[in-house]
């Protein structure tokens, strides 16, 4: 198994780009499902979730052309092989449910092993087959399956009892071959939705309202291939600006949408960070004065993101002062702080509350990468931390972070990967 050695480091400075979007990118090669002709996906990062992804389109059926030199994905989907996903994939990753909405409007009938994912608390698909039932499939369980039926799929207005981003986008793509019209109110708003939307309009879908809370899909006949360049991962631009405030550095965050991070750059802002946007991304200064803590609380979006409460976290040990943090979405998303507490923090939690006290002298320590955000938290904390830290469980990191060492070394920081034995 193999490990991060990071051992505590200067501050980072100079700059790094950030890739596209994993959680844009999913989606979008799950709608790529919908039509029979060929899409080219560009800006596509290389991560095991992606390699995921592609080993499941390739199941039910699909043709696909990993072009990672390039950022490229080239995907075909002529013919719809089995309607079943794969289980020893589905297990391996919550976003391959995405498959569903596709498979349900292509081929009428989709079997689907129930999602794995990080272990970060109950995300149960409820709304997803609720908005499945209303457009008119007949969906029963069996086994750890989910299987969903449907003679044609019919539009409906559908409101989500909360506004999950998995169901948006899982009823969005069923609903873009339905007869009639759909309208999901009490949407989720994020970007990557925005991105998944473009996508489909640009093989003929007609969908308005994307990026607000109501969504309106006229149903059409037919999709066609398409050309889409994913948009710049925003959960990662937070990270680096984050590991730029942690060490007290300064860094150009390049290929950045600095409107998808405004949460982020607020908080940051509040603790005596510089952020500035300017013509070629975010640039992220910590070097001036002493820093000082701040209250978090997790929002769907355009609120704080759940993504990178974590990774927040890490950097209010560091500053002066206690701040509090309020985790809103995902009940069990602390897993974390028994891992930072290890190397020196004075973090506390009352359910979902958590204080952090600030000041902490962290030192180095062997910990383990709980999830995916809750090792890029470690990751920061060892950058900080006197001495070495030692990260285990790196699998959980690299699902979401593409060259995250080599970014990182970019910047000065001293962290290396290595295979055990």
């Amino acid at each position: 198994m193999a490990k991060y050695i990071i051992r505590q480091s200067p501050a980072l400075t100079g700059d790094v780009s950030i890739s596209g979007s994993k959680n844009a990118v999913l989606p979008i090669m799950a709608a790529a499902l919908l039509t029979d002709e060929a899409c080219e996906i560009t800006d596509v990062p290389a991560l095991r979730d992606v390699d995921v992804m592609c080993g499941l389109l390739r199941g039910i059926g699909a043709r696909v052309n990993e072009r990672y030199g390039e950022k490229t994905l080239e995907i075909a989907a002529e013919k719809i092989a089995s309607e079943e996903a794969p289980n020893e994939l589905v297990k391996k990753m919550r976003a391959s449910v995405l498959v569903m909405g596709p498979l349900l409007a292509r081929a009428g009938r989709a079997r689907v092993a129930l999602p794995g994912g990080c272990a970060i608390g109950t995300r149960p698909i409820d709304l997803h087959l609720k908005g499945l039932r209303a457009l008119g499939a007949r969906i029963e369980s069996e086994n750890g399956y989910v299987v969903a039926v449907a003679d044609g799929l019919r539009g409906a207005n559908i409101y989500l009892d909360s506004p999950s981003v998995g169901a948006t986008e899982n009823i969005a793509m069923a609903a873009v071959l339905a007869k009639g019209t759909t309208v999901i109110e009490n949407a989720a708003e994020e970007p990557e939705i925005v991105d998944m939307v473009n996508f489909l309009n640009k093989m003929g879908a007609r969908i308005k309202g994307a990026g607000t809370d109501t969504i309106k899909i006229e149903g059409v006949e037919r999709l066609c291939g398409a050309k889409h360049a994913v948009i710049p991962d925003r959960i990662e631009t937070g990270t680096f600006m984050l590991a730029a405030a942690i060490t007290r550095g300064s860094a150009l965050i390049r290929n950045a949408v600095p409107d998808h991070v405004k949460p982020v750059t607020a908080k940051l802002r509040e603790c005596g960070v510089d952020v500035r946007v300017s013509d070629d991304g975010l640039i992220v200064d910590a070097r001036r004065g002493a820093l000082t803590s701040t209250d978090i609380k997790t929002l769907p979006y355009p609120g704080f993101p759940t993504d990178i409460q974590s990774q927040f976290m890490a950097f209010l040990t560091t500053v002066r002062g206690s701040g509090v943090v309020i985790e809103n979405v995902f009940e069990n998303r602390y897993m974390h702080v028994n891992e930072l507490n290890r190397m020196g923090a004075n973090i506390k939690i009352e359910g979902r509350v958590a204080i952090v006290e600030g000041d902490c002298r962290l030192r180095g320590a062997e910990v383990f990468a709980t999830d995916l955000r809750a090792g890029a938290a470690l990751v920061l904390a060892g950058l900080y931390a006197s001495g070495t830290t030692r990260i285990s469980e790196i699998h959980h990191i690299e699902r979401g972070y593409e060259s995250f060492v080599e970014k990182l070394r970019g910047m000065g920081a001293d962290i290396v990967r290595m295979e055990d034995g």
